[in-house]
């Protein structure tokens, strides 16, 4: 798979994805301690919809647009919000030009006494994210490979924080340095949430992942907890465009299983194509 981001950006995967991450760290926000959040493949930062890279594939016209549109109820209104208010934060005029990537949601939640570590080696991705997060102390872009940085930035120094895993899928192992990069960090913070995508593609490949993160959580002493969320939006075709979208939570703010199952019934219509899209969402077996 070779998933070149500006090509993407603000597609139904964003918008799952963004939606959770902005849940957890709303969950990070109640309690006064600092938090630190580490992004290992962060990307450019913020996506221009009107580029030829945007409009080559239109995928934001079944995500983000279509989420903007949509009539929720009171109660999902208000568990998407967070992450709206920093779309809309980035399209003052009310029409969509410009899509923040996984580092600027989470900029837009963190306190003052909060930090971002975004980690990006392709040379042009972190030139644009350094651009948009010029002169922000609380903001940190690294010139690292996110599967170096990943067991080199935890523990952070306030104990508490999110490590957002989220890898291009260009090498065909992939979902196995996934694996492996994710248990020698966890080794190191197994008290950290970790929230982990991935394209649901191949299902031996996303159970063989899933089942290795839940084997590690419920290892841990104390045993962590994983949730499972997988969105599909069509049927997976054979060499077809991404019709399925997957993360992994460990160690999932005890109140994320509950907001999930209010607001995705209601992401079905919205963002299916051909049909109403369908989700699961459960404890994997390790």
């Amino acid at each position: 798979m070779n998933y070149h981001h500006a090509f993407h950006a603000g597609n139904f995967a964003d918008v799952i994805k963004h939606i959770v991450l902005a849940r957890i760290i709303t969950y990070l926000q109640d309690k006064p301690g600092a938090f630190r959040v580490i992004d290992t493949h962060a990307g450019a930062g913020l996506y221009d919809l009107d580029s030829d890279e945007a409009r080559r594939g239109g995928e934001w016209l079944t995500g983000i647009a279509r989420l903007m549109q949509a009539r929720l109820s009171n109660e999902s209104a208000a568990l998407a919000k967070p992450y709206l208010d920093i779309v809309r934060a980035f399209n003052p005029k009310g029409e969509l030009k410009a899509y923040p990537g996984s580092p600027l949601i989470a900029r837009g939640l963190l306190r003052p006494q909060d930090r971002l570590v975004a980690c990006e080696i392709e040379p042009k991705a972190r030139k644009a994210l350094i651009a948009v997060l010029r002169r922000d102390e609380q903001a940190r872009v690294v010139d690292l490979d996110g599967w170096v940085a990943l067991p080199a930035f935890v523990p952070p120094k306030e104990r508490r924080g999110l490590v957002l895993i989220d890898p291009p899928f260009e090498a065909k192992d992939e979902f196995e340095r996934l694996g492996e990069a994710f248990s020698t960090a966890f080794a190191k913070w197994p008290t950290g949430i970790y929230l982990i995508w991935y394209p649901a593609k191949n299902r031996r490949a996303t159970d063989t992942l899933a089942q290795t993160v839940a084997r590690l959580a419920a290892a841990a002493k104390p045993p962590g907890n994983c949730l499972r969320l997988e969105f599909s939006v069509a049927p997976q075709l054979d060499g077809g465009a991404l019709a399925s979208t997957g993360l992994l939570i460990v160690n999932p703010p005890y109140t994320l299983q509950g907001e999930l199952k209010t607001i995705l019934p209601e992401l079905e219509m919205p963002l299916g194509q051909g049909g109403a899209a369908r989700f699961r969402l459960e404890t994997p077996r390790p």
